[in-house]
Parts: structure tokens; sequence; C-alpha cells
């Protein structure tokens, strides 16, 4: 007796068949775009020899004496061109400042000390009042227990204004108390302290800007008046007291100021920007852009410096175009692309 076949083992085969066949579809739908892909001048819709337009040229095509897609002007290889920007070199000015900070302060400052010690029996004057040389200021009584003495008067040795009254009346005095400070304020003067490395560059005369917090975005104009013939032992810096150069009313005594010191100043000589300067290894270099639009590599001498530019002592001349953005990607002869 012969076994029937089994219904699902008929499917089974079918089954596994068409998957056969899917696959098969597949790669040779593969193998097909492959050949098509290596020879773009087969397949359905591709132009049969001889037949069809010529090719217009256009932006994307070689025209005479141009190489891939470079644009006319450009030189083969520009793409591969590193981007820069550049300065020339000039002639101009430069200096050196020192910033530092000091007080507003009266030309002189005279403290009033009484003759004798005693009880301040008597205020005339107040901060603020004007007062003139000889003038009685104050009285102190130099009584004691069981002794009993005339009134001593306080005098001004200036002219001036009261710019201090330390002392209330009813206190006890002795010869060394300060009653008043009294100072002219019509001539004010700027004090500062100089850090000893900077002293042997200061003297006077040397021009200043002097800003103050009270009046912020202004500045005013100064110049070094005295200079201490020594340094503070304690904090190695130089006093130097500042005139302004003109009248500010504005200005008053006590305000905090700070001070841009000019220290020297150099005239028609080759600046550059102070980006434009590498420090490498102790040595400064910088890249100017050649005819031939190559970065060329030179070391420089300074001399110099301000906040925004450096003095070219050597390495640079005057017309030069000076690699100022860029330069930190740059070797020697790279090809470069000047850019705004």
């Amino acid at each position: 007796m012969i076994p029937k076949p089994r219904r699902g083992s008929r499917v089974n085969r079918i089954v596994t068949g068409g998957i056969i066949g899917l696959i098969l579809g597949f790669a040779g739908l593969i193998g097909f775009s492959y050949a098509a892909k290596q020879n773009p001048g087969t397949g359905p819709g591709a132009p049969s020899p001889g037949r069809g337009p010529a090719p217009v040229q256009g932006r994307g095509s070689q025209g005479p004496g141009q190489t891939g897609n470079n644009p006319p002007g450009n030189t083969p290889g520009s793409r591969n061109a590193l981007p820069v920007r550049v300065q020339e070199v000039q002639l101009g000015t430069i200096e050196t400042k020192v910033v530092i900070n000091g007080d507003v302060i009266p030309r002189t400052q005279v403290p009033i000390y009484p003759t004798v010690g005693g009880k301040l029996t008597e205020a005339r004057v107040q901060v603020g009042d004007r007062v003139q040389q000889g003038a009685i200021l104050a009285m102190v009584d130099p009584s004691r227990p069981g002794e009993v003495y005339g009134q001593s008067p306080v005098l001004s040795p200036v002219s001036g204004t009261i710019l201090q009254a330390p002392v209330v009346l009813g206190d006890t005095l002795t010869s060394q108390t300060v009653v008043y400070l009294v100072g002219d304020i019509s001539r004010l003067l700027v004090e500062t302290f100089v850090p000893e490395r900077f002293s042997p560059l200061v003297r006077k005369g040397l021009a200043a800007a002097v800003s103050l917090e009270a009046l912020p975005g202004e500045t005013f104009a100064a110049v070094v008046d005295e200079v201490s013939p020594v340094l503070d032992p304690g904090s190695r810096t130089l006093k130097i007291r500042l005139r302004f150069t003109a009248q500010y009313p504005r200005i008053r005594a006590g305000m905090f100021a700070q001070v841009s010191l000019v220290t020297q100043t150099r005239k028609d000589v080759p600046i550059i920007p102070r980006e434009a300067a590498i420090n490498t290894y102790g040595s400064w270099i910088a890249f100017v852009v050649t005819d031939e639009q190559r970065a060329q590599r030179r070391e420089l001498r300074l001399g110099l410096e301000s906040e925004a530019a450096m003095e070219v002592l050597s390495g640079l001349e005057p017309g030069e175009q000076v690699v100022t953005g860029g330069q930190n990607f740059l070797s020697d002869r790279d090809l470069v692309r000047v850019v705004p």
C-alpha cells in the first residue's frame, strides 16, 4: 500500500521555490545596476553612439585652458589653499603705557595743631569753609584743676579750604592733635605709585591720561609734576604726582583715579598688530604672503609693545602683507588664499 503525499509538504516546497526565485531576481537586479554604473553608455535610456545633440558647454563643463571645475582666474589646486587675512606693514607711532591707580589730592594739605594742650572750647569754622593765613580757627582752654589760664587760639598757617575737622567741642587735645586739615583745592594733583620695574622710565613732563570712577567714559590730560627721589622700601614703588593740564571744575579732591602713563614713544617705525606675531619657543615669527600666493615664514626682532601693536626692528619691511588671521595653521611655503 503506497502512502499518500501529505498536503503540508507540497506547500512547503512551493514557499521554498518562491523564496529562491526572489533571491535570484534581486541578485540579477544588483548585477545589472553594477554593470550600468561601470559603463554609463549602456542600459535603458542611454544615448546611442552617434545620435543625439552634442553636449552644451555650461558652468560645470570644461572649456579651453580649464581643468576640473576651477573657475577662470583660479590656478589648479587653489581649492587646497588656506584662507588667511592680511594687513600691510606700515610706519607709525607706538607708545608703551603703565596703568596704575591713584587719588586726587589738593596741591597743599597742612594739618593744624594747637600750640598748647587743653579742652577745645570753640570751633569757628567747618569743613568746606575758606580760610585765610593767620585766621583764628578755634580756641583751646589749657586750664587745669586749681590752675586757670587764658584761652589759646588755633591759627591757620596757610590760606585754603577746611578739608577735615577730626575733633569736636569738648575734646581734650594735646600739642600733637590735629584740629583741622587745610588744603588748596583750587589746584588738584593725582598722587600715585609706580612699580619699581618702571621707575627708571619715569621723569617730569611725561604725558598721562586720567580717568575717574566718578566720571565714567571721560579722560583728562595730565603730566608728571613731581617725582620722589627714592623708592618706598616697603612697597618698592616710586611716588609721583601729576597735575592736570587744564581746570576741570567737576573734579574734586578725594576721587579715585586711574592713570595711564606714557613711558616711551617712537615715531615712524614699522608696526604690526599683536595678533600677527607668534611666539614659538621663545622666538617671535610672522608670515607674509608672497606674489606667488604662498606663505613665507619670517623671524622677528621686536621693540616697543602696546596693547594693540608691536614695533618691528627686523624681519619685516613696510608695504609687505603680513598675515593677521589664520597664521596659526600655516607652515613655510603653504599655498594661501587671501580673504576679507
